[in-house]
Order: C-alpha cells, then structure tokens, then sequence
C-alpha cells in the first residue's frame, strides 16, 4: 500500500536519526527508510565517539559547536544518560610545521565562539599524564569537545524521534528506485500545508519554568515543488521532499533517482544523478577497562609510513578507544579488520604515551568514511532535481555534526533557515569547488 508523508529520509545514521528527530519537533510527517535492522547499524556503530568543534572551516565548526550543546545538555534535559564525558581535544605538537599549522587555526576558531588556546608543554602533560614529553613543544588544547556512546546516543535519539509522533521508522527495508513525479495529484496540498507545533526543547525555542514542553505553530514547509515516489522491495511512498542521508551508499543512490530524464554520464554509464561520495575504511580498536587517567581526545598530527594521523582517549567506563588514518585511503566497501592496523596504530601511540604498553587490547573494527573529493560534508538542495535534499559525506565526522546539521535540515524543509546557517550550507554546498581540502580534517 502506498504511504504518503512530508518528507522521506533515507538512512537511519549519524545524520538520518538526528535530522528525523528534528523533523519530528518541527511537526513534520517523515519517513525513515533503511536496510538494516534498527537505527545507527551502519557506519554509527563504527565512531569511537568523539566529538569536536575544533576545525578549521567556519561550517564545521558552527554545526559541531550546536551539536555539543545538544550532547553535553542531553542527559539534564531528557533523562539518558549517553555517556557524554567532557574532556576536550588536545593537539600536542612536537614539530615547528604543527605548531605553525595549529596556531592559524586559532583566529578563525575563536572568531566563531571556540573556547581554545595554544599551551605550554607543562599543561600538556598534566592535561594527558605520561605523554612523552621528549621534544614536546605545547600544544592546542578546547577544553568543551568530548566524547559520548554513538550506539546509545542513537537509541536515544531514535526514541526522541518516535516520541514526537510524527516520525515513522521503516527497517530491513532497500530503496530500489527514486521517481521523481510519484504524487500526481497531492503536491499541491501538501506544499499549503501548515506543520503542526513544534517542540521548543529540540533547538526551536526554549521549554517554560516547569519545563514542560511549549507549543508554538510553525510557518509552511517550504517544498521546492518535488514530486517523488520512492519504491523499496517492501512498499512504496511518496513526499515532495525526499532527504539522502545515506552516506557512503549516496551514490548508489544517485543511480536510483528517476528524474524525469535528467541525466548524466559516468564512466560510459548514464545515470541521473553522480553524486561524490567515495568510501574509505578505517580501522578502530578498544582496550581492557583500566583506572581512569585522562579523558582528553589526543589527536597526533604527525605522519608515518602508511598513516596520516591517530587518535584515542579514555572513556568513563576506563576503555581506550583508538583509530588511525590510512595513508594512502583504502577505498571501497570493504568492512573486514587487517593484520597491519594493530601494529601500526600501537607503536605510535606507544611512542606518544609509553604507559599504555601494558594495556589488552580486547578488539578491533573497520568502518566506512563516506569521503568527498575535499573531505568535508555536502548538504544542501539539488538545483536539478526539485525536492531532492543531499546530507550526505560527512567524511567520518557523522556522529559530531549530525544534531547540528539535523536542526539546519528541519529549517531548510520548513523555509526558515538563518543566516548562521547560510554560512554552513554555502560552505557545504553541493555545487562549490572541491579544489581544496579541510587543514584539520
């Protein structure tokens, strides 16, 4: 039977769960579609939870910082307990091209609200207590980034989302086709209709002194004319807009979008849409609990053979939890652990922090990045394809911009996108120039 909703979003990920959940306030019929089981079973389960608005692009750094806000506050506002551990970012630097690098960095950051400075090698150490400290020359340290659980950050933003009763989750379900002229005679309703209320603790205003939830009616969806029908070996439903939140399947998705004609050709194949997005794997690791010592993300910029930069921290339950960056990418879907990451991400993080060299590792993973050409996100309106929503590539940084980036999808969808916003959408845009590449990655 067909099902008829505002707004059909494909992917129940980092950016899928978190834009439905917002949607959902904002009194939006939406839709989620995705093949596994339950939400946040792709490449969410793969993050080790960090969560930063330390970057180098103002976007990045207005989505994350919003996203923080959303993780750091959740637990006092709604009751889960996420696991949201305050206990910053810090890049030591034992180089001078590091220490030139990071400090760029600093104007633009804290032009945009970043709390960050650059610091003395003393505060490094006691910041992260037995780092090496031969050549250590400081380092840049943002003491509010953090770290939360992405599988129970995504339960809990699932149960938001359903609680608004305006979202409808349907799982083990594979989109098979996009077709873009799919509800004849209905549009045309839909694109007058008014969205119901909002919920005000959601980022839409603010709930009263009992805090009870607010209500407050809300302008028309803003449309842009779609047209869409999406079929799935399950059903079939139509919306004006549809939102690809797929991440790094977008692509295969764009050979799946029937626009009326509109195509294009890739590599002798047509097809309508090219969008680009191309997966990388990275492998993360996790260790036996142990009493805790520091709970700061160190990210070391410093290359090696075979590897850009590597990260870790320590959890609230005593895990460190640790990735790399392979160099060059190792591109494809392939998802199975190799023999070369243990070793490689160990020595180095060894080297930084010589006390870890009695800690178990107890297992480790390979997930996808879904990378564009300039390693950051793509998020905006298809000029072609009238409705169609891109919130896709977020080059492996899902999990800490996704509550941030939810909230600009729902003002987008509903016409009242901010100024603050064009700055992350223009930045994002789909039709920029992906000449460059993000310096903080």
């Amino acid at each position: 039977m067909t099902k008829n909703y505002d707004v059909i979003l494909i992917g129940a990920g980092s950016v899928g769960v978190p834009t439905a959940m917002s949607l959902g306030a904002l009194g939006v019929k939406t839709a989620v579609i995705d093949k596994m089981p339950s939400p946040g079973q792709g490449e969410n389960k793969h993050a080790i939870g960090g969560i930063r608005a330390t970057h180098s692009d103002p976007g990045k750094i207005i989505a994350c910082m919003r996203s923080i806000e959303i993780f750091s506050t959740w637990k006092e506002t709604y009751g889960d307990d996420i696991e949201w551990l305050k206990g910053g970012y810090l890049f030591p630097v034992y180089r001078e091209k590091e220490e030139q690098l990071l400090k760029s960095f600093l104007p633009i950051q804290k032009k945009y609200g970043l709390e960050i400075d650059y610091i003395d090698p003393d505060m490094v150490a006691q910041i992260a207590p037995g780092i090496n400290r031969n050549g250590l020359m400081g380092g840049t340290f943002s003491p509010n980034d953090g770290s939360a659980s992405p599988l129970i950050t995504g339960s809990a933003f699932f149960r938001k989302a359903v609680q608004t009763g305006n979202v409808d989750f349907y799982f083990k379900e594979s989109v098979k086709a996009i077709n873009s002229a799919g509800l004849a005679g209905e549009s045309a309703v839909l694109t007058e209709k008014m969205v119901g209320t909002a919920d005000k603790r959601t980022g839409t205003g603010t709930s009263d002194k009992t805090g009870e939830i607010t209500k407050e009616p809300l302008m028309a969806i803003q449309r842009r004319e779609g047209n869409f029908s999406v079929v799935t070996d399950k059903d079939i439903y139509n919306a004006p807009v549809v939102i690809d939140a797929a991440g790094p399947f977008s692509r295969e998705l764009g050979t799946m979008v029937n626009a009326d004609g509109k195509m294009v050709d890739v590599n002798g194949k047509k097809i309508s849409l090219d969008i680009p997005v191309f997966p990388d794997s990275h492998e993360g690791g996790v260790t036996e609990p142990v009493e805790p010592f520091f709970k700061t993300m160190l990210v070391d910029l410093r290359p090696a053979p075979g590897s850009k930069n590597y990260y870790f921290y320590q959890n609230g339950h005593g895990h460190i939890i640790f990735c790399i960056t392979p160099d060059p990418p190792i591109l494809g879907f392939d998802k199975r652990e190799t023999s070369v990451f243990l070793p490689q991400v160990a020595s180095r993080m060894l080297n930084l922090m010589p006390r870890l060299k009695n800690i178990r590792v107890r297992r480790v993973w390979r997930g996808l990045y879904p990378m564009t050409p300039d390693g950051s996100p793509i998020l905006g309106w298809n000029k072609d394809i009238p409705g169609l929503l891109h919130a896709t590539g977020m080059c492996g940084q899902g999990y800490m911009l996704g509550p941030g980036i939810g909230e600009i999808i729902g003002r987008m969808v509903t016409g009242q996108l901010t100024e603050t916003d064009k700055v992350v959408t223009d930045e994002f845009s789909l039709y920029r120039e992906f000449g460059g590449e993000e310096a903080l990655k």
